[in-house]
């Protein structure tokens, strides 16, 4: 019989088991929505990861909630239609030809590649989108931006029906309108508005960034709504990172707990974030600083 010796990685990783127990046991139950997007969705294996992480999150108690982009995927098929593309302000420019090839990658390929990725990985996921339902009722956002849309009423029983039946829901960014029109939605924001509905207990938004940075370039780990505003005034946070902070303080007016923006790059960002002391990424909540997930 051969004798198998301790290894200091199996024993580090029985320790890190051991210490996240207190944060599975505070995070049982709670709903979690994730906005999937960027480099995580780049990749087969990244989308693995992803999809495992997600599963395992369900597997020790958790309601996660994936709500995804696709601009890339939609930039290639216009292309291959040849079918230009106009931007104001970082929002795409949609006209009638372009909202329909939007639906088409989000709802269909993006959508179901990333169902296909969990239910690879033994979970149960199902792949709708936001008019499914009436979960996402939108107006125009601004005339110039043609079929982008805004949510204005949210109706998430659907999401709490599958959530309830133990089916993971994968919710596409594209939104009807009071008229039966197609809208498409910024995924971060389509993302806000739904964890806002349901109340949630956690926002994550998985970025190409590794958090929010103050002035000297170090990830801000804690933040509440104060500071994100000061910051801004002060030209500290800028570009991108403007739209997923004002995601971030609206749905936490809309009674969503916390908003984590975090590196979708690092594997087990979630993981990461959920059930380790340090988190992952920048905390924005209304109350300062960063504590304890089990006591958060």
């Amino acid at each position: 019989m051969k004798k198998q010796d301790m290894n200091r990685d199996w024993i580090a990783t029985a320790r890190t088991l051991s210490q996240a127990l207190p944060y599975l046991q505070r995070y049982e139950g709670a709903t979690v929505v994730i906005k999937l997007g960027g480099h995580a969705m780049g990749s087969d294996e990244a989308m693995e990861s992803f999809a495992r992480d997600v599963v395992l999150m369900q597997q020790v108690g958790v309601k996660p909630v994936v709500v995804h982009g696709g601009g890339p995927m939609i930039n290639k098929l216009l292309a291959d239609l040849n079918i230009q593309s106009e931007f104001v302000n970082g929002k795409r420019v949609t006209d009638k030809a372009t909202v329909e090839v939007v639906e088409m990658v989000l709802s269909g390929l993006v959508n179901k590649r990333i169902v296909q990725a969990i239910n690879g990985q033994g979970g149960r996921a199902v792949g709708i989108s936001g008019k499914d339902a009436n979960l996402m009722v939108c107006d125009q956002t601004h005339p110039d931006l043609g079929f982008v849309g805004t949510p204005v009423q949210m109706d998430p029983s659907i999401v709490k029906e599958l959530g309830d039946e133990n089916l993971i829901p994968v919710i596409a960014p594209v939104g009807a309108g009071r008229n039966g029109e197609t809208f498409n939605v910024n995924g971060d924001t389509a993302a806000g508005a739904i964890a806002g509905a349901l109340k949630a207990d956690r926002l994550l938004l998985l970025t190409d960034v590794s958090g929010v940075k103050g002035a000297d370039g170090e990830v801000l780990t804690s933040l509440n709504s104060a500071q994100i505003k000061q910051l801004t005034e002060e030209g500290i946070i800028a570009g991108g990172m403007i739209p997923k902070t004002e995601t971030a303080l609206d749905a936490l007016k809309d009674g969503v707990r916390a908003v984590v923006i975090l590196d979708g790059r690092a594997p087990n960002a979630c993981l990461l974030e959920l059930y380790t002391e340090h988190g992952a990424g920048s905390l924005i909540r209304d109350t300062e600083p960063r504590i304890k997930p089990h006591e958060a």
